[in-house]
């Protein structure tokens, strides 16, 4: 390696110039951080190393180095043309990400764009740097299209018919000529193939109708607009209906040989009053009776059943490849987009009532204090007593009466124990609300409600969370030496370092301090004491809402990392196959290694994590959306009214205000705020007026009126009550 001294003098640019130029090129996938370059390349003295990072900087600039951080470079191996992801922004601030690298992505111009969709893979080619700071590019070739399908209202000019996309950020409406708009009628809401696409600024994108999804307004053509807009299906194929009315129902008699029998164990199932699909079902068996004072030397065997939705579905067939693109199922406000055939995931897979049911279930034998004595993995039948609804469980808990109270109450005990000490260990303490709209008969919402979790929820929750943790942990946790089998998690990573300190520095501004760690356990409760401090507070909220934003989401991979939200080291979903495909592929390694198989390939199951994953965020849009829709279409019916609300989210463009009421969300757009002229505070979530210094902070109370509700947008803009 080069020294500071060459030769007795002290190095010339041009002779560091050399020697960093064949540092870099000797590890050219490696990124240096100065403090490793000055040491390696022995920069001793002050002035040498100002001029290696001027050098450096330059050698960003004629793009022979790539900037990975302010203090870190690696040797660009890109070249001038790159492949990667287009990424279209309204502002017209456009951007190409690379493929396979931590680089920042690259601006490019309108002009320069192709008219590439958001989301598209392209490739470019670097300009010459007009800017110092900017680095620009061109698209020079389309690779692939995300999306050649659109969903959007036909309007017709002057005999000539165009759609605009929902929701989607086109350069140009769609034309659709007369002959392919196969007699869809202005205002019918149709999907449009694109069949052909813009060459150069005249030309138009020229799209075909391909399905029309109804007149723009009814209930069930929005719906289907929703769920086609994300390219989610709103109906099921014939040959996967057809191939499930083949199924047999029917127990053999090689199935009870080779099953645990639960049929005389008391089981039931709870769930919420609208439910179809029963996934699971608990069973309760009073092992050993414990004092009368404080039940203390019981013993309770309690069983986790699971619809064992892998003994019908079976790999590969066309319901499992039907169940494996859809991923999950989607829950609509009015309606449920199954992951399997109604007959399966209704009636022969769901654990109803009084019905004979193959399960796979977790046996677990526990102490009077909730502590696994042992448990144990075992294919069953099981006949469920009852179907609890959440508000009779909830009823049975807090009365201590009505049937079946006494077994409700002793599962209740052992599932709040079971919580009590997950917090101590370290899970994050989130209380969950869940929007909710009463709709009638035409599907038009005449009620909206925000419902919280209560003990029935929390019983269920606990027992599916030790379920998930347990089968997670008999695969994950081996012996030195040893690699675990594949197997798909569910992981969650640690908060962004970023927004932690941004949440820190924040909570302390309102008076809370939030201690800081490394660890993930100590960090975790240093998250729930925050959210502690803060409950019944009149900041409650707004610290519950940054907080949530600091938290990463989780997804499935077989490259086990823990679960931060839940503090557990191995985590798994084990407990919904009906609904979600990772937990039937979970079901099928389980039963696989059982049997002795060998090890299942970790490329395969990592695909089909990271399409699980992608196609849960997708469903979760297509919920939102559904939500957003009807939150319009209940507040539509109060325009002009005033409600008291608190401003939930600040924008650059405006602030967005949640009704205390009904928790329905809207936005006031910068324009009605008043004369003055607001700059965004993005570390204090604030707007903050220049002349008057009026401030809109996060969590601040405010009156409001309803002024508009666009069901075309799903918008609903507000204005500040004492505006008007």
């Amino acid at each position: 390696m080069g020294k500071g001294k060459k030769g007795g003098k002290r190095m010339t640019k041009k002779e560091l110039t050399v020697v960093l130029m064949d540092f870099f090129r000797q590890e050219p996938g490696k990124t240096f951080s100065f403090k490793e370059i000055f040491k390696r390349l022995k920069l001793n003295t002050h002035p040498l190393k100002m001029l290696a990072i001027d050098i450096m900087e330059e050698m960003a600039w004629d793009d022979f180095l790539t900037r990975i951080t302010d203090s870190s470079y690696r040797l660009n191996q890109q070249g001038q043309t790159m492949d990667g992801v287009f990424i279209r922004k309204r502002t017209g601030k456009n951007s190409f990400q690379p493929d396979g690298t931590d680089q920042k992505p690259v601006f490019v111009a309108e002009r320069n764009s192709m008219y590439a969709l958001d989301g598209d893979r392209v490739r470019v080619t670097m300009m010459a740097r007009r800017d110092k700071h900017i680095r620009e590019a061109v698209v020079t070739e389309i690779l692939e299209r995300k999306k050649t399908q659109f969903v959007g209202k036909v309007q017709i000019e002057h005999d000539v018919a165009y759609i605009s996309p929902d929701g989607e950020n086109l350069s140009r409406d769609i034309v659709v000529p007369k002959r392919l708009l196969h007699k869809a009628q202005e205002n019918d809401v149709v999907i449009v193939r694109v069949v052909e696409w813009p060459t150069d600024e005249r030309s138009r994108i020229i799209g075909e109708v391909i399905a029309n999804l109804g007149t723009k307004g009814e209930n069930n053509t929005e719906m289907h607009a929703i769920l086609a807009q994300y390219g989610l299906p709103y109906e099921y194929p014939r040959a996967v209906e057809d191939a499930a009315n083949q199924i047999s129902e029917e127990i053999t008699a090689e199935d009870y040989a080779a099953r645990e029998d639960f049929r005389d164990t008391f089981t039931c199932t709870i769930d919420p009053h609208d439910a179809k699909d029963f996934d699971d079902a608990l069973s309760l068996k009073v092992l050993t009776k414990g004092s009368e004072e404080d039940g203390k030397g019981a013993l309770y065997e309690v069983g986790v059943h699971i619809a064992d939705v892998s003994h019908y579905v079976k790999e590969g067939s066309v319901i499992d490849k039907e169940a494996q693109a859809r991923a999950t199922s989607i829950y609509l406000v009015d309606r449920t987009i199954p992951m399997l055939p109604e007959r399966l995931c209704n009636f022969i897979c769901s654990l109803r009532p009084n019905e004979e049911k193959l399960a796979y279930s977790v046996v677990f034998t526990l102490d009077s204090e909730a502590r696994i004595k042992t448990w144990r993995l075992v294919h069953t039948v099981i006949k469920s007593d009852r179907r609890f609804t959440y508000e009779e469980a909830q009823e049975r808990i807090e009365k201590k009466e009505g049937d079946c109270q006494e077994e409700i109450n002793i599962m209740w005990n052992l599932a709040r124990q079971l919580r009590d000490r997950r917090f101590e260990e370290g899970s994050v303490k989130f209380d969950r609300e869940e929007m909710r709209f009463d709709i009638d008969k035409d599907g038009v919402p005449v009620r909206c409600y925000f419902k919280k979790s209560k003990e029935a929820n929390k019983l269920v929750e606990e027992f599916m969370l030790l379920a998930n943790r347990t089968v997670a942990e008999s695969i994950g946790k081996v012996k030195r030496g040893q690699a675990a089998k594949t197997l798909p998690y569910r992981i969650h990573d640690e908060p962004d370092p970023q927004k932690l300190a941004e949440l820190k520095g924040f909570v302390a501004k309102l008076g809370y301090k939030m201690k800081s760690t490394s660890t993930k356990g100590a960090s975790a409760r240093a998250m729930n004491q925050l959210l502690a401090d803060c409950e019944g507070k009149k900041n409650q909220k707004v610290v519950e809402m940054v907080a949530l934003r600091a938290m990463m989401k989780a997804k499935y991979s077989v490259h086990n990392i823990g679960h931060y939200g839940l503090a557990f080291d191995y985590y798994t979903h084990f407990t919904s196959p009906i609904r979600r495909y990772p937990d039937t592929m979970v079901h099928r390694l389980l039963t696989r290694y059982q049997q002795g198989a060998k090890n299942a390939s970790k490329d395969k199951y990592e695909e089909l994590c990271k399409h699980s994953s992608e196609m849960e965020m997708t469903a979760a849009m297509a919920e939102r959306d559904s939500i957003k829709y009807k939150m319009v279409e209940f507040m539509s019916k109060f325009i002009g009214e005033e409600f008291d609300a608190h401003i939930s989210g600040v924008a650059s463009y405006g602030i967005y205000c949640e009704i205390d009421e009904n928790h329905c969300e809207g936005m006031i757009p910068m324009r009605d705020l008043g004369e003055d002229y607001y700059e965004f505070d993005e570390k204090n979530f604030a707007l903050v007026g220049r002349r008057h210094h009026h401030t809109y902070s996060l969590g601040d109370p405010v009156r409001i009126k309803v002024a508009r509700a666009n069901l075309d947008k799903r918008q609903l803009d507000f204005v500040l009550a004492d505006e008007q």
